[in-house]
């Protein structure tokens, strides 16, 4: 017999509690738990049976290209059968775009069921007419319902299935409203089990609260292979899909995409792109070399340094860490002798990129100091580097592809690490170790 019982809910996170709570103790938000019928239901299980290790087959599945390379960097080399994928990001930034295109290339494979809980089916024939996408292998199907998908899928049976969005799936065996925690929950498992039981690559496409995390993180990212989020500023034309969890490919890894009239257009080399409007000889303006994943990335890190005209200074960051930046801060003032306690310090990753690789901190401080001595960085000079509370240059990995990459677009002097720069093979760049802070503010700007 199914028991109901009532639950609170955080519709954040998914922390349950038999009483309502104004905060969640688990997510620390506010007003957002919510009341849910939860049944429980004994449903006889068959028995596993127990294997060694050794005599478990390797698996021989391959990967099937979505015919975009970003996307497939990004997946880690293409889509896995059985394998459930969550895409997330803002409103109108290009989930739907980017599947409906990824489609295009996975439609090789077979019958494509495109699940649409938002769109009616005249809109996504609008989107796939401006995209040149004409295939009658995508099977659209317009519905809500939890059993009617799965039903429609036993009767068609796809080779891939796309859900768009997740968020507004329900199952008819709960009494709760689509969206909440318990009905995400439920329809993503039993979706997931279904993909996993025949093969078949699945997608769900989910809605970011107002914080830009995914409604439900914590359930959906447990029961998912691979959670990918589109980040981008809606200004700027350029997006960024980041892989934070793969089970088949390296975490952290990205896709460059350029949002066009045409759909989503690949960035096979982002470094040119973020440094195709840089500006040469001003001050505040330095490029440092980032590892996203497996890609090397020249990025533009400007830095704007005033004088406060309130009593408290402001601390602005964009694309780097607040936390980290204020560490940076305290070097400069503690280590170097630059007071900035009366100053506003705004700092800027451009492009829209968010970078939390330690590796940025002499790019950061440098760009710091050359708005405050109002000097601009000799051109064709770039640095990277761990900075430590010491004031010390801590080394960092991977020095010699950052190097290549910035050989390739033709810079010429590098500052960094005294342990990276002890290389044979320096891409023919001037490299310039440095053990500290005041070391490198000297060779940059005296």
């Amino acid at each position: 017999m199914a028991r109901a019982k009532i639950l609170y809910q955080c519709q954040s996170c998914g922390y349950a509690s038999p009483k309502w709570l104004g905060k969640c103790p688990d997510c620390g938000e506010w007003n957002s738990f919510a009341e849910e019928e939860s049944v429980s239901k004994l449903v006889p299980q068959n028995r596993a049976d127990p294997v060694a290790l050794p005599d478990i087959a390797p698996s021989t599945g391959t990967r099937h290209s979505t015919e975009i390379k970003e996307l497939d960097r990004a997946l880690g080399g293409g889509v896995v059968l059985g394998s459930v994928v969550l895409i997330g990001g803002d409103p109108g930034i290009g989930k739907s775009t980017l599947i409906l295109q990824a489609l295009k290339g996975l439609t090789k494979m077979g019958k494509v069921l495109y699940v649409s809980g938002e769109e009616s089916p005249e809109q996504v024939k609008m989107r796939a007419d401006r995209l040149g996408i004409m295939s009658d292998k995508i099977i659209l199907l317009p519905e809500t319902s939890l059993e009617g998908i799965i039903s429609v899928a036993h009767e068609i049976n796809p080779q891939v299935i796309v859900v768009d969005s997740i968020q507004t799936i329900f199952s008819l065996e709960l009494s709760s409203a689509p969206g909440s925690v318990s009905q995400i929950r439920e329809c993503a498992t039993k979706l997931m089990f279904m993909a996993k039981k025949h093969g078949k690559p699945l997608f769900l496409i989910g809605h970011v609260t107002k914080d830009g995390a995914i409604a439900g993180p914590k359930v959906l990212e447990h029961i998912v292979d691979t959670v990918l989020y589109f980040e981008g500023d809606k200004g700027s034309s350029f997006r960024i899909l980041r892989a934070v969890k793969n089970r088949f490919g390296a975490a952290n890894e990205i896709g460059v995409f350029e949002m066009t009239e045409a759909g989503l257009k690949e960035v096979d080399n982002p470094s040119k792109l973020f440094l195709s409007e840089m500006p040469v000889n001003v001050p505040g303006s330095i490029v440092t070399v980032s590892i996203e994943g497996t890609r090397p990335l020249l990025v533009e890190i400007q830095a704007l340094v005033t004088t406060s005209s309130f009593g408290v200074p402001r601390r602005t960051a964009l694309g780097v860490d607040y936390n980290r930046l204020n560490l940076l801060i305290a070097v400069l003032d503690k280590r170097i002798g630059m007071h900035l306690g009366g100053m506003d310090v705004f700092v800027n990753v451009v492009g829209g990129l968010r970078i939390d690789e330690p590796a940025i901190d002499m790019g950061v401080i440098a760009s710091i100091a050359s708005s405050l001595k109002n000097r601009a960085v000799e051109t064709g000079t770039f640095t990277f580097g761990e900075v430590g509370l010491s004031g010390e240059i801590r080394g960092i990995n991977q020095a010699e592809a950052r190097l290549k990459e910035a050989a390739k677009l033709g810079f010429k002097k590098g500052i960094v690490p005294a342990s990276n720069a002890n290389r044979k093979d320096n891409e023919g760049i001037e490299v310039i170790g440095i053990k500290n802070v005041e070391e490198a503010l000297e060779i940059l700007f005296f």
